[in-house]
């Protein structure tokens, strides 16, 4: 097994009063070699928007393009005609594909948003843009793992034009869960949303993560009630 560490406080960060946002990998104004990309995962942001504010029509193409809301609710609309509010609970996945535009907004005027975005790149380029969202019921999610992301299209999860898989996970403090992984020649990249765990005898605090590869499985085990994104994909 082998592993790499991004702790927290080493992400880049950048405040432009209405958006507050951390990156994980080198994202606009962040630059740094070392943390350019986890194997095809390209971005993970993690995003706190104010009320009412937002990201006008902007384009992507050939980007898996995944959006977690963690608190609040967010609006989006795009150059296809979808048209939605997505909440903590639902999840967004989005094919630029051959291209396409589209807007986030925070849908409270109320209340700040917090969401994670999360880039992947793709296994077949130019495809027919597409987007979806899907509503997964995390209240019965007690230490175990819940799939929310596969490259399979079924009515359990959400497509994905990668062999990747994004994985929900929540352990109660003293807890040990393992994660065995989908595709031999995949990494994991285990980021910490909430909590306290440790896998490989490596500790992680709230929004630390790991990314480990060749190995088959992971072991987790939580100091404190944990919650944790598994992103598993490809290395190459």
């Amino acid at each position: 097994m082998k592993k790499v560490i991004h702790r927290a406080s080493d992400r880049g960060f950048a405040d432009h009063g209405w958006l507050k946002a951390a990156h994980s990998f080198s994202f606009g104004s962040f630059y740094n070699p070392a943390k350019s990309h986890f194997g095809l995962l390209r971005v993970l942001n993690d995003d706190i928007v104010a009320p009412g504010m937002g990201f006008g029509m902007h384009g992507h193409d050939n980007m898996e393009i995944v959006t977690i809301p963690l608190k609040g609710t967010l609006a989006h609309k795009d150059s296809l005609g979808s048209e939605g509010v997505i909440k903590y609970g639902e999840i967004q996945a989005m094919s630029a594909g051959s291209g396409l535009q589209h807007s986030e907004f925070n849908a409270s005027a109320t209340e700040e948003v917090n969401l994670l975005q999360i880039w992947v790149f793709p296994k077949v380029r130019n495809i027919q843009p597409r987007y979806d969202q899907k509503s997964f019921d995390f209240s019965d999610l007690k230490n175990e793992f819940k799939l929310l992301v596969s490259p399979q299209q079924t009515s359990e999860t959400m497509w994905i034009n990668q062999d990747a898989y994004f994985t929900l996970g929540s352990l109660d403090a003293g807890k040990t869960i393992e994660y065995g992984l989908n595709m031999r020649s995949n990494g994991t990249y285990l980021f910490v949303i909430e909590g306290d765990v440790e896998v490989d005898g490596e500790r992680l605090a709230r929004r630390d993560a790991a990314g480990v590869f060749e190995t088959d499985k992971i072991e987790l085990t939580a100091y404190e009630n944990s919650q944790m994104l598994l992103i598993e994909v490809p290395m190459e």
